[in-house]
């Protein structure tokens, strides 16, 4: 590597770097003694969850164990009931995802649906940095419903300003809503833009 790359490849760097979002902590008299730590998906089959969160988006499987087994009082086998798997992105104790399956559910779940969230359902937004190139595998990822291919949308900022957004959003295996969607500006609830110094 010559004299001049070496510069080329730091620029190129922290060019990247400048525009990436990454989480800040708040400023510490804003804190508060609580975080949002994870949030549990209860699926019908891990297996046919995890292609999109671990194998299309890259989520990192940090847990995978069944749960509730051992031995009665007697000796005796007792099977597992659950089967849980947690993944990670780019926080070790925050942001993390869980997957639950009931290993011996009472019934057959009924099949899922593929529907807009309403009440008493949730919205996952998950933020993807690279979206434009990810995409092609989240669409070929099995037992997936897309909604809407990637398009820029503006949300109502602050002082008549936009968030622009590259959105997309998809059903999981479950039925679940997921937005994925890679910032193309500062997000809500970041610190206003220091207004250019005079010329």
């Amino acid at each position: 590597m010559n004299r001049v790359t070496v510069p080329l490849l730091l620029a190129a760097t922290l060019a990247l770097l400048a525009t990436t979002p990454y989480a800040q902590r708040v400023p510490e008299n804003e804190r508060i003694p609580v975080d949002i730590r994870r949030t549990t998906f209860v699926v019908r089959d891990i297996d046919k969850s995890l292609p999109l969160y671990r194998d299309a988006l890259g989520l990192k499987v940090i847990y995978d164990q069944a749960i509730g087994g051992g031995v009665d009082k007697e000796g005796k086998p007792i099977a597992p009931t659950v089967r849980l798997v947690l993944l990670r992105a780019n926080d070790t104790f925050i942001g993390n995802l869980g997957l639950m399956q009931r290993l011996n559910p009472a019934s057959t779940p009924a099949p899922p649906v593929f529907a807009k969230a309403g009440p008493g359902q949730m919205i996952m937004v998950i933020n993807v940095a690279d979206l434009e190139q990810r995409w092609p595998s989240v669409e070929r990822t099995p037992h997936i419903k897309i909604d809407t291919p990637p398009m820029r949308i503006e949300y109502p900022g602050p002082g008549g300003s936009v968030i622009p957004v590259l959105f997309s959003a998809v059903w999981d295996a479950d039925g679940n809503y997921i937005e994925l969607n890679k910032l193309l500006g500062a997000p809500a609830g970041s610190p206003p833009a220091s207004p250019a110094p005079r010329q």
